[in-house]
């Protein structure tokens, strides 16, 4: 389907304005995040066909029994989170002062959130033990609230890990910037159709059609290593084309 692009102007062309204070809020804490930490970005492509095949199988059913819309981000948030469990150091706090790194035996998960009056990150608290339906109500919920502001100051603190969907717009993938003092923060591309070489069950080579995705991790470099990194990629790459998710739509 092609999008309709309409050339009329934005009001807001000639126009100054003063910065809101959320906006200088949000501005404050970028530049002080890109200060505090050593940032870096590594980037995986993952062959979500499976993942692709499973809501399309299950997203009318689900929608009817959960009243929220099955989308791709609960599967990226589940496998994101089941990551941190077997690679905690990505969800580390580094304390320079006190000279420590601690691994927190939960992960809270913060999801960003766009909103007309610009980006919030409320937390999805003990993420680790939520199914996909969980996620799905979680992420609906807590965007719905941002939206209508209706969020409590609880909402937006003790994250361990951060979410953003940067592919909500259809960016391929961005470098986001971490949410202090959290360690990381895992961007997810849009899902498009492209073709790919797939191995057959006969071990030969093809080109088919498939639904791919790019994952994007920026990291703090002073506690997470490049091969770190690579390893919490790598794993939660793994579980997304395993896509193996069929019995953890319920609950």
């Amino acid at each position: 389907m092609t999008t309709t692009v309409s050339p009329t102007p934005s009001p807001l062309r000639g126009v100054t304005e003063r910065l809101t204070r959320l906006r200088k809020i949000i501005a404050t804490r970028m530049v002080a995040s890109l200060q505090t930490s050593a940032q870096l970005t590594t980037v995986v492509e993952v062959d979500v066909t499976g993942v692709a095949e499973l809501r399309a199988a299950h997203k009318d059913a689900f929608a009817a029994r959960e009243g929220v819309k099955l989308s791709f981000l609960p599967f990226f948030a589940k496998a994101a989170v089941e990551g941190l469990r077997v690679h905690p150091v990505v969800n580390a706090a580094l304390d320079m002062e006190a000279g420590t790194v601690a691994y927190p035996d939960a992960e809270h998960l913060g999801i960003a959130v766009d909103t007309d009056k610009g980006l919030y990150v409320p937390v999805l608290r003990d993420a680790g033990d939520m199914s996909i339906a969980e996620f799905a109500r979680g992420i609906d919920d807590l965007a719905a609230r941002t939206r209508a502001n209706k969020l409590s100051p609880d909402d937006l603190v003790g994250g361990t890990f951060t979410l953003t969907n940067t592919g909500s717009r259809g960016a391929l993938f961005d470098t986001p910037i971490i949410n202090q003092p959290q360690s990381a923060i895992l961007g997810t591309g849009a899902v498009v159709r492209r073709p790919a070489a797939v191995r057959t069950a006969d071990g030969t080579e093809t080109i088919a059609l498939r639904s791919l995705a790019y994952l994007a991790l920026t990291y703090d470099h002073r506690v997470i290593d490049g091969a770190d990194a690579a390893r919490y990629l790598s794993w939660v790459k793994a579980r997304l084309e395993q896509a193996d998710f069929a019995a953890d739509l319920t609950g």
